[in-house]
């Protein structure tokens, strides 16, 4: 092995476990991004321009909750193994085992906000802003469930920081999770919480959404780049992946909201 690589942290994936009851990273990842999402939306809510209650906040956390494992659950259903789960219907419920993508959890949450907002007669692109906010916070666990479940690896690489992972053979890889946890994460939180504070993109329905779609595209069209691509599916044309091909209405999405929002007068 090469004596720079660093050694891979095997971390077991459950953390604890009563008989066949086990509690694991993966799904730990998806409660603490729901938990800690919903009570800075409860705070967000309550300054200007005002959207939902923090008790109406409290009654979307379900919708977010069922928005994001169904939705992610289908969206890897359907993007990445179809053929699988067509001959293997049952294995759509081992949730425990991973495979959720983001953009089918992406999809299930607009149309959970979307009905909730009109349920309560208020503007989805509001609550969809603060949505937008919170979102990497999500996005930053599940890629460090990712780390920990030693899945979604990256290329491989001689990088001084390059690591071996258990299934990834023996070449040494990019720990593109991690490079994916810190930019659609920790960077695209600060950047929509900048926006929050020191803009008026508050104040313009749907521009911190535009900005979470676009930024988020960005983010994983270049984390793409250090991934292996998914072993059934290899890349798409040249250098195109799945991830990057599901990225790319995002952008497109994202500007024309972006557009939308500085066309119309501001909200207070």
């Amino acid at each position: 092995m090469n004596p720079l690589v660093i050694p891979y942290p095997e971390i077991d994936p459950v953390l604890v476990q009563f008989g066949p009851l086990a509690i694991r990273w993966y799904a730990l990842a998806y409660i603490a991004g729901l938990v800690i999402g919903w009570q800075i939306v409860r705070r967000l809510c309550e300054q200007s321009p005002k959207v939902l209650t923090p008790a109406k906040i409290d009654d979307f956390l379900l919708w977010a909750a069922l928005g994001v494992i169904l939705g992610g659950r289908l969206g890897y259903v359907l993007f990445y193994k179809p053929g699988f789960y067509l001959a293997n219907p049952l294995a759509i419920l081992t949730l425990w085992e991973g495979g959720m993508s983001f953009h089918g959890g992406f999809l299930g949450v607009i149309v959970a906000t979307i009905v909730f907002s009109l349920r309560n007669k208020t503007d989805p692109f509001l609550l969809g802003d603060l949505l937008a906010i919170v979102s990497p916070i999500g996005l930053f666990f599940g890629r460090l469930a990712n780390f920990i479940n030693g899945e979604l690896w990256g290329r491989t690489t001689d990088v001084a920081w390059a690591m071996v992972f258990p299934r990834g053979g023996p070449l040494p890889r990019h720990p593109s999770q991690l490079y994916q946890a810190f930019f659609e994460g920790i960077a695209l939180f600060a950047v929509m919480m900048l926006m929050w504070r020191l803009t008026d993109g508050r104040h313009r329905p749907g521009l911190l959404c535009g900005v979470f779609f676009a930024g988020y595209g960005v983010a994983r069209i270049v984390g793409e780049l250090f991934r292996e691509p998914d072993a059934h599916l290899g890349y798409l044309w040249g250098p195109i992946t799945m991830g990057m091909l599901l990225s790319v209405p995002l952008l497109f999405i994202g500007a024309w909201l972006i557009t939308r929002a500085y066309a119309r007068p501001p909200v207070s």
